[in-house]
This record gives C-alpha cells, sequence and structure tokens, in this order.
C-alpha cells in the first residue's frame, strides 16, 4: 500500500483548525487587530491542509479517516474523494477571501458583535468542511445541523425585528425540514439497506419498489432545504436581512452549497445515477428543479433590492446543480459538479460588490444605481465579470460549467432540459446585464452619481478584484475543479 504523503487524521484537522481558533477570537475581543489575526491564520491552516491532500486525491486516489463507530455499519467518518475535495477547495479558499471583506465591510460600518460574527463564521466553516469530506449519510447530517445552528447568529446579527423574523424563518425551515424530512429519510435507508456509506453503485437493492424510492427521493430532495427548491426557499431572500460578508458566506460558500452538495451527494451515492435512469426517477428531479430555476429568475426580474435579486438568482443556480445530477448522465453529473466551483466565485463576486456599493454609497436598491459606475467603476466592472459567469457568457468559468451541463442533457437525451438552460440563461442576461448598462451608459441627466471615484474601502474592494479574476482565470484554465469533477463521476 502506498504510504500517504500526510497524516492520515489530516481531514479531522482540517475541520477542527477553525475551531480551534474561536478560544483565541474570543480572548482577543478587545484587539481586533489580533483578533482578525486569528481568523487569518485559521482560515490559511485550513486551506494548506486541505491542500496537502489534493495532490494525492488529483492522482486518482481516496482516502477514509474512521473517528468512531456508531451503529453497526455507521460510523462518523470522513472520506477525502473528487467530489468532496473540490467543494473544501471552494470553501476554504473563500473563506480567505471572504475574511478579507468581513475586515473591511465591518469596520466600514462600524458594525457591533464583530467578535461574535467571526467566532460563527469560523464554526460554519468548520462544519462546511465536515460536510465535504463526510464519509457516509450520518456524518453528513451531523454537520449538515451544525451549520444550520451557527450561522443563525449571522443571519439575526443586526439584532432588529426585521433580523429576528429572518432568522425565525431561517431556522424553522433549515430545522423542521432537516428532522422532518432528512432524518426519517436516513432512518429508513439504514432499515432497509443497513448502510449510510457513499457508494457509485447507491445502496438500494435492484428490486426496490419505485413507490419508495420515489417518496424517499423526495423527502430527501426537500430535506436538504439549504438547497432552495421551491416551495421550501422563502428563507433564503429572508435571510438576507444579515450583513453581506453573511450574505456571501449562504449564498457561494457555505449554506446554499452545501445543500446542493447534500442532494448530489444523495442522488449520486445513495440512489446511484444507474438507479435514477432505470427507475425514471431522474425525470421528476429535473421536472422539480426546472420549475425552480424558471420561476426563480422571473421573480429576481422584479426585484429592485439589489441582493434580494441576487438571491433569487442564487436559487435559480442552486437549481441548475440538482438539474444537472439528475440527467443521470456521466457529463451533467460532471457539469453540477463544476457548476458548484464556477457559481461560488461568479455569485461571491456580486455579492461583495453588492456589499462595497451599500458602504461607499448607503445605496441597496437597483434603481438608486444610474450611473454609480462613473463613482465606482473597479466594482461595477467586476460586477459585469460576475455577471457573465452566471450568466454562463465568455470571458468567464461558468460558461465552462453551463456547456457540461448542455452536453448531459444532450447525453441523456432530455432536449427539453435545453430550452429550460436556454431559457434560464436569457432571464439571467435580463435580470444582470441592464444594472450594467445603467451604470456604465447613462446621460447626464439620468444619472445618480458625479464623476468621481469614490470606491468602497480597500479592504472591500480588493477581494471583489480577485474573485472576479479568479472567475476569467476558470475560464481559460478550469483544472484542477475539472479533473476532480471527473474522477467524482468516475467514482473516485
Amino acid at each position: 500500500m502506498e504510504q500517504l504523503p500526510f497524516l492520515p487524521a489530516t481531514p479531522a484537522l482540517a475541520i477542527l483548525v477553525s475551531l480551534l481558533a474561536v478560544p483565541c477570537i474570543y480572548l482577543s475581543d478587545q484587539r481586533p487587530n489580533l483578533r482578525e489575526g486569528w481568523t487569518f491564520a485559521a482560515a490559511f491552516a485550513k486551506f494548506f491542509l486541505i491542500l496537502s491532500m489534493a495532490e494525492w486525491i488529483l492522482a486518482g486516489n481516496t482516502h477514509t479517516y474512521e473517528l468512531c463507530r456508531i451503529l453497526p455499519g455507521v460510523s462518523l467518518s470522513f472520506t477525502v474523494d473528487g467530489f468532496g475535495m473540490l467543494f473544501a477547495l471552494v470553501a476554504s479558499s473563500l473563506w480567505i477571501v471572504t475574511t478579507i471583506y468581513s475586515i473591511g465591510y465591518m469596520r466600514g460600518l462600524n458594525e457591533h458583535a464583530q467578535t461574535r460574527f467571526f467566532i460563527c463564521f469560523a464554526v460554519a466553516l468548520s462544519a462546511t468542511i465536515g460536510v465535504a469530506f463526510a464519509g457516509n449519510l450520518l456524518t453528513l447530517y451531523i454537520f449538515y445541523e451544525i451549520l444550520s445552528l451557527s450561522t443563525y447568529p449571522l443571519v439575526t446579527h443586526h439584532q432588529d425585528e426585521e433580523a429576528r423574523s429572518g432568522g425565525r424563518k431561517y431556522l424553522t425551515y433549515l430545522l423542521s425540514t432537516s428532522i422532518g424530512l432528512a432524518l426519517p429519510a436516513m432512518l429508513i435507508t439504514y432499515t432497509l439497506t443497513g448502510s449510510l456509506e457513499f457508494t457509485s453503485m447507491g445502496v438500494f437493492p435492484a428490486d426496490t419498489a419505485k413507490p419508495l424510492l420515489t417518496i424517499l427521493l423526495l423527502m430527501f430532495m426537500f430535506g436538504f432545504a439549504k438547497a432552495g427548491l421551491m416551495p421550501l426557499h422563502s428563507w433564503l431572500p429572508g435571510a438576507m436581512v444579515a450583513p453581506t460578508p453573511v450574505s456571501a458566506l449562504l449564498h457561494a460558500v457555505a449554506v446554499v452549497k452545501v445543500g446542493v452538495f447534500s442532494i448530489v451527494r444523495v442522488l449520486t451515492g445513495i440512489f446511484g445515477i444507474d438507479l435514477l435512469a432505470a427507475t425514471s426517477l431522474n425525470t421528476l428531479i429535473c421536472v422539480i428543479a426546472a420549475f425552480s430555476v424558471l420561476v426563480s429568475s422571473l421573480i429576481a426580474l422584479s426585484q429592485d433590492n439589489l441582493k434580494r435579486r441576487l438571491a433569487f438568482s442564487t436559487i435559480g443556480q442552486l437549481s441548475y446543480i440538482i438539474l444537472g445530477a439528475g440527467l443521470a448522465s456521466r457529463l451533467g453529473v460532471q457539469g453540477s459538479m463544476l457548476h458548484i466551483a464556477m457559481h461560488a466565485f461568479g455569485k461571491i463576486t456580486l455579492f461583495f460588490c453588492a456589499g462595497a456599493i451599500f458602504v461607499a454609497t448607503g445605496k441597496k436598491y437597483i434603481s438608486e444605481m444610474v450611473g454609480i459606475g462613473r463613482r465606482m467603476p473597479v466594482t461595477m466592472f467586476a460586477f459585469f465579470v460576475g455577471s457573465l459567469s452566471v450568466i454562463g457568457l465568455p470571458p468567464a468559468g461558468g460558461l465552462i460549467s453551463k456547456w457540461f451541463l448542455v452536453l448531459g442533457a444532450m447525453e441523456a437525451e432530455m432536449f427539453w432540459v435545453l430550452m429550460v438552460y436556454l431559457a434560464s440563461s436569457f432571464l439571467n442576461a435580463a435580470y444582470f446585464l441592464p444594472i450594467v448598462y445603467r451604470a456604465f451608459f447613462c446621460s447626464e441627466e439620468e444619472a445618480q452619481f458625479e464623476r468621481k471615484v469614490a470606491e468602497a474601502p480597500l479592504w472591500c474592494v480588493v477581494p471583489l478584484v480577485l474573485t472576479a479574476a479568479v472567475s476569467v482565470l476558470f475560464f481559460f484554465h478550469p483544472q484542477p475543479f475539472f479533473d476532480l469533477a471527473v474522477m467524482a463521476v468516475q467514482g473516485r
């Protein structure tokens, strides 16, 4: 057996490192620079621990580390494979960038309770990596719930009535669905099969009754409500009362991506794409996801609040990922996994831009941003790049993942899905490009800003430039995410 180039417990250490920083962050409450220094130290340590395993995984290997056995055939264990590594790299790298942005945003607005903010951020990232490296459904479920609880204080950060209302909806939707649907589905699966392990062939016997499989499928899809599938989606726009760094965490790095990651894990590792295709359950998945894609895009068109428009856009893009996996074709699943990475960098750029605009101008409604490109040209150009990525236009990485989603639909011979992708892309362009056009190309009479450059603080601007640049880089060089997605589809 080939010797590991890293410690066997490295997956557990990658999860723990930000938890270990929590006491240090708490004790540095009165020393902001030291507090954020601990946050950066934990973020870089997490990233490099994950990076230390990347080359081994890219070589076609997987690594499993069992912490303890809980039930016969079920343990608290971590498995690092292609799909988990892809998600972990996205989350850990973006945590570094989001930390930089958070400093500029929180200090720029002189926000209260900044220590609590950074503590909850650290716990949330530990939970996210726990989901990414979960070796079975029980481990994934445990960290999924930890993430829900750790992000609640972030959503309710402002502690006003609007924040409390949004927080109640957030926790009610996420906990009631996971406890009421995902947990029972997991118990039924274990009772039927004696296993909760993720395998490329799934765990269900070929002769399992289709009505039972259908019920379990729906329970899992709507039980992991972080994915934002309609009609269990309204928690997500409601959570926009949170500070923008939290919105970025929710929509690009952690919460919603954990939702779709969990569903794709269940579809590919518990059911198996061969079983989904053989039982035609993939058609049901595609219908549910396609409905969310189109309806959320139409709703986004009517939103004047920029963050709410981005929120409904996110609902549609998450359903892209589920739709790709639901195709039950190799290229479709590969495209859905790639879209997790491509959408993450594009959408976090857009949220960073929305926050920078608010910090610099106090504006949060699109109708108030006519001519803002003349005041904040760097921010709005980054917004343009992020928009291209979400729409799926060159030279942004979103084109690569959408291309494979289209190929996946053709491979599955589900040509109506092609029409959904086409219609959605037009709607994406319809709710993003007019913002950019009115920011840069408006008459002097229409403009609401003077021709005087006044960007947000550098701590806000640098991260959005970095994520926009990475979105362009992914267009020209989509590896290693492409290779990790291929490995994941091949069951490695």
